[in-house]
């Protein structure tokens, strides 16, 4: 089976399993876990920020950071698309009890000129702005990379107007090789930054929020009241260290397999193919005569397996179990299937 549903089904390497075995391991609740704490010097010193916070999903470390960001009945501005707001089970409103702001972008960007419209002044009728979320990549444009003009443009609006910027950063990574740029300095305009370890880059497990030394104090409380406070984490931590040290480069390889995925499948007449930045290859199969569910049923029974986007879009992801060969017989597949 061709696994192409998502680069979170990487397995750790034997490295990061033997890391495990190695951990110095203390309760990380009580900041004794010395991997741990380790992991968060390194993940902050990465993103050029003074501090860092394990916490145990990418889900958990935006809603810590949306939490500790604001007050109940804030306003936080986001394109329309995010995974934020799309896949994270209303947890923002649900228990952040913020009100989310949808501002229509270009391929996951917010336009500057939409955000500096949408902030309104202060008003006793109106909700406080307080947070911008910029996801960078964007899974639902299909892995686009956010520019880092972009990013300073809406950091530089939303500082002026007395907003904070915090970046759903799950893919950061792939957005910094894409661009060959530090991601620190990708990140510098903004506040807090979430990255993931457990997707392309292959930890089993694990998040890191990077911000301030204030604010990283307020989000381990945040953490520990919605049961993120972990004893003997160093189990998570140890693998997450390997993945940050030995993991970041190799993503090329998954956006080479990703562009050369989507050369292959624009040889197919009926396939619409979105532009590929990075991992992460969408197709609008409209003109096939399938939608989503049926099309991934038949591929499956073929050997290949993704995810619905939505009614006729399917999305493809490479990661470090995809080898070049894999998108060939992949590609290959899919021709005869749709020929």
């Amino acid at each position: 089976m061709i696994d192409l549903r998502s680069d979170t089904v990487t397995l750790p390497t034997k490295e990061m399993l033997e890391a495990i075995l190695d951990a110095k391991l203390g309760d990380d609740v009580s900041r004794e876990d010395e991997t741990v704490l380790e992991l968060e010097e390194k993940a902050a010193k990465k993103m050029g920020k003074e501090a860092a916070l394990l916490v145990t999903s990418g889900t958990q470390g935006n809603l810590v950071s949306v939490m500790t960001h604001t007050n109940k009945g804030d306003e936080v501005f986001m394109e329309s698309e995010s995974h934020v707001y799309y896949y994270e089970v209303g947890g923002m409103s649900a228990i952040a009890g913020v009100i989310p702001h949808l501002i229509p972008g270009n391929r996951g960007q917010i336009p500057p000129e939409k955000l500096e419209e949408a902030i309104r002044p202060p008003d006793i009728h109106y909700p406080n702005p307080r947070l911008v979320i910029i996801e960078n990549t964007h899974n639902r444009a299909g892995g686009a990379v956010i520019p880092p003009e972009n990013m300073k443009a809406i950091s530089d609006i939303s500082h002026d107007k007395g907003l904070s910027v915090h970046v759903d950063g799950a893919r950061i990574f792939n957005a910094a090789i894409a661009l060959n740029m530090d991601v620190s300095k990708l990140v510098e305009p903004v506040d807090t930054i979430m990255f993931c370890l457990s997707k392309g880059l292959s930890a089993p497990i694990g998040s890191l929020v990077v911000g301030n030394e204030e604010f990283i104090e307020k989000a381990r409380k945040n953490r520990k009241m919605i049961g993120g406070g972990m004893r003997q984490a160093g189990v998570i931590a140890a693998p997450g260290l390997v993945a940050l040290e030995k993991m970041v480069d190799r993503l090329k390889e998954d956006h080479d397999n990703a562009k050369k995925l989507e050369k292959h499948l624009r040889e197919i007449p009926s396939l619409n193919v979105w532009p590929v930045e990075t991992n992460i290859v969408l197709i609008d199969i409209s003109n096939t005569g399938y939608d989503s569910t049926q099309f991934l049923l038949e591929l499956e029974k073929r050997g290949i397996k993704a995810v619905p986007f939505a009614r006729h879009l399917v999305r493809f992801t490479t990661h470090r179990h995809i080898t070049e060969k894999d998108v060939d017989e992949a590609a290959a597949i899919i021709k005869e299937f749709l020929k």
